[in-house]
C-alpha cells in the first residue's frame, strides 16, 4: 500500500487574513468549550445550595474570576460574527480576496463592538465605575 500524500507544511502558503480568521476561530471555540464547563460548575454550585454558589460566586467575582469571564464574552462575540462568516462561505458568498478582508475586518469590528456593549452591562452598570 502506497503512503498518502501529505498536505503541504503551513510555511509553503502566504499569510492570509483567512488564515489569522480560521486559528482564531478555533481557539474562541476551544476556549468556549472550557467556559462551557465552568458555566456548568457554576450551576452545580448554584443547585449545591448557598456555601456552594457563594465559593463559585466568590471566586468568579474576584478579579482572575472577572477577568477570565470578560475573555470568554470577547471570545464568544468573535466566535458569534465569523460564526455567521463561515455560514456565508458555505453559501459561496464573500470568498473573493477583497471581501474576505472586508468580512474580516467587519467581524473584528463587529465583535469588540458587542462586547464593549456587553461588558459595560454585565460588569459595569450600576456598579458606580462607568457613567
Amino acid at each position: 500500500m502506497r503512503p498518502r500524500p501529505l498536505s503541504p507544511h503551513v510555511s509553503v502558503y502566504r499569510f492570509q487574513y483567512t488564515m489569522i480568521g480560521s486559528f482564531t476561530h478555533r481557539m474562541t471555540g476551544i476556549g468556549l468549550a472550557f467556559g462551557l464547563i465552568v458555566l456548568a460548575w457554576w450551576l452545580a454550585a448554584a443547585a449545591g445550595g448557598a456555601a456552594a454558589y457563594g465559593d463559585a460566586s466568590a471566586i468568579l467575582g474576584s478579579v482572575p474570576g472577572k477577568v477570565l469571564l470578560a475573555l470568554w464574552l470577547l471570545a464568544f462575540c468573535y466566535h458569534l460574527f465569523n460564526g455567521i462568516r463561515h455560514l456565508a462561505w458555505d453559501r459561496i458568498f464573500g470568498f473573493e480576496k477583497r471581501e474576505a478582508r472586508r468580512s474580516f475586518r467587519v467581524v473584528i469590528l463587529a465583535a469588540l463592538v458587542l462586547f464593549v456593549a456587553l461588558a459595560w452591562f454585565l460588569f459595569f452598570r450600576g456598579t458606580g465605575v462607568a457613567p
